[in-house]
């Protein structure tokens, strides 16, 4: 198979094989500005959140448990700028978000923005009251939820800890949070083979999803979030499938979306759902396909002699971004969904592995830059503003970048470190963090959607 692969095909499998090195370009492209946002932060105090009011059940530890991971969900938001003030266990009474003492020692803080609230068990569920109080409003108190569940679960804990951290950004911003959405990304294990797995947005619960018996590799989510497709081996070639979540990984819920051939790679579903936009090899060059997943029609899309891969859905999905080194370097390419009006959107060096930011107005992709080597960089859709994201030293090859459903977040792999696992950063290249913990190697994340 591979003598007839060509070398940007080759490229594009570094999350499958080894990445040995990699020769400097002459021509890179000259980057016009390193970009950090101008948002002003808006300070906010976690008061804290108190125990049960029942005086035999000790909840001490878990409001610490609220609170620690409140902190980090606002910290991550860059909405908020957490102050470092002490927190108590500051009981509320059955008058909930009204009870004056709160309220009056929130005024009295002088801080702009004060949450706090109560967490407890009753009948075997967990409570979450959630107050905020914000001086600027006329009413005092901004924002009051309450949230109930069971059973109580640490994962039960953080999800009504996410989803009020989530209500906050909403508030201020008038844009859904991103704290409860996840990332699937693949995992190699110790015998070698490689499977999906998918984690919180920051990390915690990793749980494998696939059970194919070689590799499974650069996922997609569907758009209303209940699946996700993916390529996989059968023999010596590939297929597209696509995998219904929540279900588990047999063969009922497993739906074979490309058949095998000896190219079948980075498939990416419309925003509507109704096509897959694939690269495929029919002879020696791949190209870039879309498939109706109702008629399962396939239309090819570039009739190029070069290598066409990575297509990345506009939001609208009136276009597709994709590589091609039809010019004899990969550089980024827009096209209509029907394969016409093709323009250039990146020259010089070796630019790859698009993806499309939710909000429209920037793509994502992988950019070599002399005294960087492999960077993630993004450019906006006329190619007139062009930024570095990550940097480091050109041994720290950075790759795969996903956008979060919020377009301010990106979620990418990296060899910082010696070891490949993904990382977490704020699009102008703030909040560095790293996700995944432990393992051999981490690659090709795909963050979530918002969920429905």
């Amino acid at each position: 198979m591979m003598k007839h692969v060509t070398p940007l095909v080759l490229l594009v499998l570094l999350s499958v094989l080894p990445f040995v090195g990699y020769a400097q370009e002459k021509n890179a492209e000259v980057f016009l500005e390193t970009q950090r946002s101008e948002f002003q932060k808006i300070p906010i105090w976690i008061m804290g959140f108190a125990g049960s009011e029942n005086p035999q059940e000790d909840d001490s530890g878990i409001g610490k448990q609220v609170n620690t991971i409140l902190k980090a969900d606002l910290r991550r938001t860059h909405v908020f700028k957490v102050l470092e003030r002490a927190t108590d266990a500051l009981p509320l009474s059955k008058a909930g978000c009204k009870e004056e003492a709160p309220i009056a020692r929130a005024k009295a803080s002088t801080a702009p923005v004060v949450t706090w609230g109560r967490i407890g068990r009753k009948d075997g569920k967990l409570l979450l009251e959630a107050c905020a109080y914000d001086g600027g409003e006329t009413d005092l108190i901004a924002l009051g939820k309450r949230y109930a569940g069971g059973p109580i679960t640490v994962r039960r804990l953080r999800s009504m800890v996410h989803r009020w951290a989530d209500a906050l950004v909403a508030y201020y911003t008038g844009d859904p949070g991103i704290a409860e959405t996840k990332i699937i990304y693949v995992s190699e294990d110790k015998a070698g083979k490689r499977h999906l797995y998918k984690m919180d947005y920051d990390g915690f619960g990793p749980k494998r999803i696939t059970s194919d018996p070689v590799l499974s590799l650069m996922p997609d989510w569907s758009p209303d979030r209940r699946a996700v497709v993916y390529t996989t081996y059968h023999g010596n070639n590939q297929e597209i499938v696509r995998l219904e979540l929540d279900k588990g990984s047999g063969k009922k819920n497993r739906r074979i979306l490309v058949p095998s051939q000896t190219l079948n790679i980075t498939p990416a579903v419309s925003p509507n759902g109704q096509w897959l936009a694939y690269a495929s090899t029919k002879k020696r060059d791949s190209d870039i396909f879309v498939m109706n997943l109702d008629t399962e029609e396939k239309i090819q899309l570039t009739k190029k002699r070069s290598a066409e891969l990575s297509p990345t859905w506009s939001p609208d999905g009136r276009e597709l971004a994709f590589t091609s080194d039809r010019t004899g370097q990969p550089q980024i390419y827009i096209m209509r969904a029907d394969g016409t009006k093709v323009r250039r959107l990146t020259y010089g060096g070796y630019n790859a592995a698009p993806a499309w930011s939710p909000r429209g107005d920037w793509i994502a992709y992988v950019c070599r830059i002399p005294g960087y080597g492999l960077k993630v960089c993004r450019i906006s859709v006329d190619g007139k503003r062009r930024v570095r994201v990550t940097s480091g030293p050109p041994s720290e090859i950075d790759d795969s970048p996903s956008w979060a459903p919020d377009g301010r977040h990106l979620v990418f792999s990296s060899t910082r470190r010696g070891q490949s696992h993904i990382y977490m950063i704020y699009y102008d290249g703030t909040g560095l963090e790293r996700l995944t913990k432990g393992g051999i190697h981490h690659s090709s994340p795909a963050w979530s959607p918002f969920s429905e």
